[in-house]
């Protein structure tokens, strides 16, 4: 009879805990679901541009491809004695940036991650502001919000970390222009490095001196495109069904696309996803990095290698349900005549990412290589790579599902070569048609 009764007690206690606990501020926590709608691959920037190396060979330009317009006037000499070195990078000390970046889904509230991973030291963030853009530098005053960051409204994020701001109210459509402001109270002239993405083909402002989040215009001294500390930007909603990244390098990330035109072919799929006749709610990632590799490292630009960055920049994204995969073309085309990395090599380290996501719970589809003949690092060694490994790719029954980004672009009278129209002209990267190809080359039912 004892034992009975103490059940009993312990019975009603655990559910009046459990009451209290699923009608608290806990439950609310608990049933957020929380999915990306945009996001960046970042790098650290050193403080000191490196020193150029000699310059690679030129493009073969045996296509036709029209000649760059000359200068309208010449540009005047330089001083005598004047000394050449790396260009200086730019930088911000006391003053606001205003970050324009574009939404997948939509949503009614929304929180952004800020990150410092690769600052050696903390960075303050003096304020903070989120806004549906207008035109250019400019927002909707009455569809924006501050941020706040723990219920704070600044906040200094600790070396090699990241942060979440609080969540707003906002309603933000699917495709839409946002605008993220950060004042910078400090410098960003240090001896740590700053976390950003170097080719965001997106302009960017930013201010004269002060704190200017949250102005209906920024007063703008200057542009950037370049995005710097902002990491991603979630959504909070039960109907999106997943989230996709596109994990790869500069064809990814959507080099010698048309700037502020979201061209790339990450931008192409999500809008088929959204619009088409029955809508896929799904968000869109990109994590491309310009000159990114699967095993060895380039400039810091270039990002650490795939194998190093995958969970970070494909796997730990909130609703993760599927990536994509194109990486191998830098490894191929820098080792030149080089054997090493072998196509076997590449192929090998394609099986570990595949590993990784299945050990997550993804799905991860994988995607051929363009045509790259032309290019200033092609080789015909190179070519016999890129062919073994998108024969691997579409034949080798590892990936979940395969998307054929080689056969949507090349030349079907010269498979090693671009389509013409597709070929941005330095042979390596599509053009905006080129982008709109592959966009369109992918298969809506790998996400339903």
């Amino acid at each position: 009879m004892r034992t009975e009764i103490v059940a009993s007690l312990v019975a009603v206690t655990l559910s009046i805990a459990v009451g209290v606990f699923e009608t608290g501020p806990h439950a609310q926590m608990l049933s957020e679901r929380w999915s990306g709608t945009w996001a960046t691959a970042l790098v650290g920037r050193p403080q000191n541009p490196p020193v150029p190396g000699p310059p690679g060979p030129a493009p073969f330009m045996r296509n036709a491809c029209p000649a760059p317009p000359a200068p309208s006037t010449p540009a005047p000499a330089p001083p005598a004695g004047t000394t050449f070195g790396p260009a200086p990078f730019l930088h911000f000390t006391n003053q606001t940036l205003r970050q324009i970046v574009r939404t997948s889904v939509g949503g009614s509230r929304l929180r952004v991650v800020l990150s410092n991973t690769f600052g050696a030291a903390p960075l303050t963030i003096g304020a903070a502001h989120i806004a549906l853009r207008d035109k250019e530098d400019a927002i909707h005053t009455t569809r924006g919000s501050a941020l706040t960051f723990s219920g704070r409204p600044s906040v200094t994020i600790p070396a090699y970390a990241i942060v979440y701001s609080d969540p707003v109210s906002l309603a933000a459509p699917a495709l839409a222009d946002l605008a993220i402001d950060l004042y910078l109270p400090g410098t960003t002239n240090t001896s740590a490095p700053l976390t950003m993405h170097g080719s965001s083909f997106q302009t960017n402002y930013i201010s004269e001196t002060g704190n200017h989040a949250g102005l209906p215009k920024l007063p703008t001294v200057a542009t950037t495109r370049s995005w710097f500390v902002v990491s991603r930007v979630e959504i909070n909603g039960s109907d999106t069904a997943g989230v996709i990244v596109a994990f790869g390098d500069s064809i990814t990330d959507g080099a010698a696309s048309t700037p502020d035109t979201n061209s790339r072919w990450p931008d192409v799929l999500a809008r088929r996803l959204l619009t088409a006749p029955t809508p896929v709610k799904i968000g869109m990632l990109n994590a491309g990095i310009g000159g990114n590799r699967v095993l060895g490292e380039g400039t810091y630009g270039s990002g650490i290698n795939a194998l190093a960055r995958f969970e970070m920049d494909a796997l730990n994204h909130p609703g993760v349900t599927h990536v994509i995969v194109m990486e191998g073309i830098n490894d191929i085309g820098n080792a030149r005549q080089n054997p090493i990395p072998t196509a076997e090599d590449l192929i090998a380290a394609h099986k570990q990412l595949i590993t990784r996501a299945h050990a997550r719970g993804v799905k991860i589809i994988g995607a051929t290589l363009t045509p790259f003949w032309g290019a200033g690092y092609y080789t015909d060694a190179g070519e016999a790579k890129r062919q073994a490994l998108n024969e691997w790719i579409r034949t080798g029954k590892a990936y979940d599902g395969v998307i054929d980004f080689d056969q949507a672009t090349r030349d079907p009278s010269d498979p090693k070569k671009f389509l013409a129209e597709y070929d941005s002209c330095d042979h390596l990267h599509p053009s905006d048609a080129g982008y709109t190809a592959m966009g369109n080359a992918v298969e809506l039912a790998l996400f339903k």
